[in-house]
Order: structure tokens, then C-alpha cells, then sequence
């Protein structure tokens, strides 16, 4: 199916984007395939119409320019939407289906979101290493990692991928697996949307009955309390490989009001563990801390991320000791001066915990290159912006790109500024391909050179993040 402008089709499809950014890009069409047969016949079609290979790939003569779309829940509005191009929505790809394996593998189609793979999954007793909200695409949050509940047990989510199905540049279909092009399988984890169109993720299950977690709202005079217990948390050596957590500062300009929040997930059906025994004293607002399963969580977790708000996020990452986050949440308490006036604002700073148990349970066979950090626990910063008015967007770019460069001069003064940068979580001005190293920079652009050898996602496809041309 294909929907024009002002069509009823196309209204919709603009109003499902997450951030308001992207929802009023308007492209030429939307081509909206079922089957994967559809992807690449639409992929087909768009290369035919290309510009000769010479022609300048940043001029006007490449004519049918190309975004993909999978759950939409990017905050930069080139990532999976372009103005008068053609945008890919693969909502349509949205089967779901289990192998007779013993435990299964979950074939998912990359439209689909992981509130409805939890749908399916729950009732089953099975579950993925999958995303926390429930509005988040498959396909997008798998190739660039993917943080799930279930990450200290199983990884990132391309960890669990026993194979992809991909739609390449000239237009063939082909699976990526351990046995069949492991070298696209490689590059997938963690390459983004620069090799193909991927229309499948085949996804390893596992048993799980339910869950204690959920979100506790604490005063920001819990501060202190919660910098010693993150840190003693993220203790590589005694970490509980069932708890999962994020902790959140955030500020609302409306109610000028600072809070602290703590989404706390242990993965089995067990009350107060242990593992969040320094959490528990602290002085609590609200709680929705219950018995529950993935599918009511990741519902719950889509609250605090409305669609319809103006969007920004920006990621680094830091040690997980109490100095660096000290740090870090001191250059985001004095961030606020610079928002304060900005109406409808919630400005937050989110750490979330990446022990070694998740980033380098399989480091070799992804491309993010972490394989070299010595089994300690780090922290991925997330942060995250929304407001309403367009007119605030570059008082809140100023600010967002002056509190991370805060953030590196005094974690970097402290000598634990880690390099990576989480590409599911970075800015449009950052570059989180370039931080998985120069050799996996240098591997990544040969497995593009061999599936994509005439640019078509480099050059048709100028959304997300791309693999650098050249090294350094």
C-alpha cells in the first residue's frame, strides 16, 4: 500500500511517530509492505530510479531518497522519517511465530512492537531479551543493541538473535545467521540501518514466569542516598544477575520540581530482593512495585514517553563509581538554570547500569567494541528532553549539548569517561559508530563494502547513524 499527503493513511502514520520532530516531516509517500516479497519490491523499484552511481550522493540528482521505519520511537526526526522522500513503514511486518525448538525461537517480523512480542510470549511462560517499552519497534532498538530487564542474564538484545532476514541494496533476500553470512550477522549487531532492510528477527526464548518490579518516585533529597546505592549496586563481583534498574533525575519546569526515579526490576517473582535492599529504606512519594509480567511492565514504562512532545536525547557513558556519578548528576542539577523557563519542559538524566554480565557475555560478536574493558560495570547516560514548543528547540539544544560537554570535562577530569556511545540513545551530532573502535570501524565499512557496494544505504538512505567513510 502506498499513502499520499493528506490521505487518511498518511495523517495517521505522522501522528505514531514518538517525537513531534519527526511526526512533521512530511515525505512524498509512504510505502507500507506486508511481506518481506514487498520490501524488496519497493526496494527494487526505488534503486531503479536512482541517479547514476557518479552522480555527487549529496546532491538533488539521487531523486528517490528513502527512510525506514520500524516502531518510530527514535527522537531524531531523520532517523526513520525524510521530508519529500519515500519512508518505508514496516508496521505491516508484524507475524509472530515459534519454531518446535525446545525452548523455541520466536521468528518476529521487525514492524512489530515488543508490547505485542510480550502479548504473544506471556501467556506461554516464555520471554525475549527484549525491549522495556512497549511502543518500541523490533527491528530499530535489535540493531543498535538493544538494554532489556533480562540483559544481565542474556545479553543485549542482538544477543538472542539466532538470525536476521534482510532486504539488501540490490534488492535480493538473505538471512544472516551463525551459518549463512556471519559477517553480515556481525555487522547487524550494532551497525544500524547502513547494510539492509531487515524484515525478520528470529529471536532465542527462554522460560519466565513473573516479575516483581516497577517505577518508585523518590524526593531529589534522596540524592546522596541514591548515588552510594547505584554505585554499590553496579559492584560487578556481587551483582544479581535477575535485578535489572534505571535511575532517573528529573525535572519539570511546570511544577519547578526536581524528583528521583527508580525503575526496579528483579526477574523473578521474589518481593524486596536483596540486591535492592539499599533502595528499599529510602524515602518513597509513590510505587507501583508488584508481582506483575513483562507485558503489564513494558506498558508501564511507555507512561513517562508520550508521543506528541518535541524530543531530544544524547547518551556518554561513565564509570560506575559514586565520582563519576556524583559528577554527572551535579552537571545535570547545574543544568537547570539554563531550562528553568522553558514551559512544559521535563529535562532528565538517566543512568542506566551496563555490568559486564550484559555488554560482554558475547563482545566478539558484535560490533560495539567492548571487549576490552577489564569486567568492570559502566554506566550508559541517557540524557533525554521533551517539551511542546518549537520555539524552545534551540534553547534546549544549547543546553543539552552544554550539559554534556560538562558532563565529559568533569567525569573526564576524574579519568573514567568511557568512549562508547549507545547508538539507540545518541544525538544526530554525535557519532556512536565511530566509538566502536578504528578496527571495528574498518570491518564494518568491508561487510559494507560486500553487501552494499553501490552505497544504496549509505547514499538513498541519509537517516541514522553511518559508518564512516573513513577512519579517524
Amino acid at each position: 500500500m502506498v499513502s499520499f499527503p493528506n490521505s487518511t493513511t498518511y495523517v495517521a502514520f505522522l501522528k505514531s511517530y514518538f517525537s513531534l520532530q519527526a511526526a512533521t516531516v512530511r515525505p512524498a509517500c509512504i510505502v507500507s509492505p506486508q511481506t518481506s516479497q514487498d520490501v524488496l519490491v519497493a526496494m527494487s523499484t526505488l534503486v531503479s530510479l536512482r541517479a547514476p552511481i557518479d552522480a555527487d550522493p549529496r546532491s538533488d540528482s539521487l531523486c528517490c531518497h528513502f527512510a525506514i521505519r520500524s516502531g518510530g520511537h527514535a527522537s531524531s526526526p531523520g532517523a526513520s522519517n525524510i521530508a519529500g522522500g519515500v519512508t518505508i513503514d514496516l508496521s505491516g511486518l508484524s507475524s509472530l511465530a515459534l519454531s518446535a525448538a525446545d525452548p523455541p525461537v520466536l521468528s518476529v517480523g521487525a514492524g512489530s512492537t515488543w508490547g505485542t512480542v510480550y502479548d504473544y510470549l506471556d501467556p506461554m511462560n516464555l520471554s525475549v531479551s527484549g525491549g522495556r517499552g512497549a511502543d518500541v519497534g523490533v527491528g530499530g532498538l535489535t540493531l543498535g543493541g538493544g538494554i532489556s530487564h533480562f540483559g544481565p542474564r542474556f545479553g543485549w538484545t542482538f544477543d538472542s538473535v539466532v538470525s536476521f532476514e534482510v532486504v539488501l541494496g540490490d534488492g535480493t533476500l538473505v538471512t544472516a545467521s551463525a551459518d549463512k553470512n556471519p559477517d553480515l550477522l556481525w555487522a547487524l549487531r550494532g551497525g544500524g540501518n547502513n547494510l539492509g532492510i531487515v524484515t525478520r528477527v528470529d529471536l532465542q526464548t527462554f522460560p519466565q514466569s513473573q516479575i516483581w518490579g516497577g517505577e518508585v518516585i523518590r524526593p531529589i533529597e534522596t540524592t546522596a542516598e541514591q548515588i552510594t546505592a547505584l554505585a554499590a549496586f553496579c559492584d560487578p563481583d556481587g551483582y544479581d544477575e535477575f535485578a535489572a534498574l534505571l535511575v532517573t533525575f528529573a525535572y519539570s519546569s511546570d511544577l519547578d520540581l526536581q524528583v528521583v526515579v527508580n525503575d526496579i526490576e528483579y526477574t523473578k517473582p521474589v518481593v524486596n530482593p536483596p540486591a535492592f535492599q539499599a533502595f528499599k529504606n529510602m524515602t518513597a512519594l509513590s510505587s507501583t512495585l508488584r508481582i506483575t509480567n513483562m507485558s503489564d511492565l513494558a506498558v508501564e514504562a511507555e507512561v513517562n514517553y508520550p508521543n506528541g512532545f518535541r524530543q531530544a536525547s544524547t547518551t556518554l557513558t561513565i564509570a560506575s563509581t559514586a565520582a563519576a556519578i556524583n559528577a554527572t548528576v551535579l552537571a545535570w542539577n547545574a543544568s537547570i538554570a539554563s531550562v528553568r523557563g522553558i514551559p512544559g519542559l521535563v529535562w532528565g538524566l538517566g543512568l542506566d547500569p551496563l555490568p559486564p554480565q550484559l555488554y560482554a557475555r558475547r563482545a566478539s560478536e558484535n560490533a560495539l567494541g567492548l571487549t576490552d574493558r577489564n569486567g568492570s560495570t559502566l554506566i550508559v547516560v541517557d540524557l533525554n528532553a521533551k517539551w511542546n514548543d518549537a520555539a524552545f528547540d534551540g534553547a534546549v539544544d544549547a543546553a543539552v549539548r552544554a550539559l554534556i560537554a560538562a558532563v565529559r570535562r568533569d567525569v573526564g577530569s576524574l579519568g573514567q569517561l568511557d568512549p562508547f556511545l549507545y547508538i539507540n540513545y545518541a544525538a544526530p551530532w554525535q557519532n556512536p559508530i565511530k566509538s566502536y573502535g578504528p578496527d571495528n570501524v574498518a570491518r564494518l565499512q568491508r561487510v559494507r563494502w560486500k553487501y552494499d557496494p553501490n552505497r544504496v544505504f549509505t547514499d538513498m538512505n541519509p537517516g541514522g547513524f553511518k559508518i564512516p567513510t573513513r577512519l579517524g
